[in-house]
């Protein structure tokens, strides 16, 4: 059976979770794991699960997600992280909208267990979500990792971003072209191994760098629109 979706799975260093993340994946969704330099076997052990993997040497969480992108061939592509905080059974429900043509980017809002995202990421989220709305009016509570749209459509949204300013990007992008966004509650369980971004004072730094470089960019976009209207 061919795949209704595509889904990508950004991997760096993932081995603990690969098994429990694939064999949880639903019946016509193909996970694509793209390895982006793991040196724990991460890659052997998701080709041994019988996944497609892809190789994507270049550091950052945008350049594996882009990667993925351009390998997928199903109508609709799906991204999730693959360190077990999200769960492949509630991809149906989030890519519904989709395939049923009443959303053109749907996210995954999570709802987190105890634990499972620091103070700083709670409120780095809801401010985020304020600039979104304020920047191009898209109303969203979660810049979340879980999220699907139509493949053709994802390629002419020119996300540009190849590390973490990658979601917030293409939520933007959606935004100020007028996409229709919806927003479904998704279970966010404590990861299996430590993040790469809030994880470590390094990773912080650059999200929060590259994320502002996407909020300046976009507010620019926006001026430019009401300037031409």
């Amino acid at each position: 059976m061919l795949p209704v979706v595509d889904v990508v799975l950004p991997v760096l260093d993932e081995r603990d979770a690969i098994p429990w993340v694939l064999e949880r994946m639903p019946e016509g969704y193909r996970p694509i794991v793209v390895d982006n330099g793991s040196t724990d076997g991460s890659a052997e052990v998701a080709a041994g699960l019988g996944a497609r993997v892809v190789a994507e040497p270049r550091r950052g969480f945008g350049a594996a997600c882009f990667a993925g992108l351009s390998a997928a061939t199903a109508p609709v592509v799906a991204f999730m992280d693959c360190d077990a905080s999200l769960d492949p059974a509630d991809l149906p429900a989030v890519c519904a909208p989709v395939l049923a043509g009443e959303a053109d980017l749907a996210l995954g809002a999570r709802q987190a267990d105890d634990g499972a995202m620091p103070l700083h990421g709670r409120l780095a989220n809801r401010y985020l979500a304020r600039q979104v709305e304020r920047t191009c009016g898209a109303r969203v509570t979660d810049i979340g990792p879980m999220r699907a749209a139509r493949r053709e459509a994802l390629l002419k949204l020119g996300t540009a971003d190849r590390r973490s300013g990658w979601p917030l990007e293409m939520v933007l992008r959606a935004g100020l072209d007028g996409w229709r966004i919806a927003e479904l509650p998704v279970p966010y369980r404590p990861r299996v191994g430590r993040s790469k971004v809030t994880g470590t004072v390094g990773g912080t730094l650059r999200a929060v760098k590259d994320m502002r470089a996407q909020l300046a960019r976009a507010r620019a976009a926006a001026r430019a629109n009401r300037s031409d209207a």
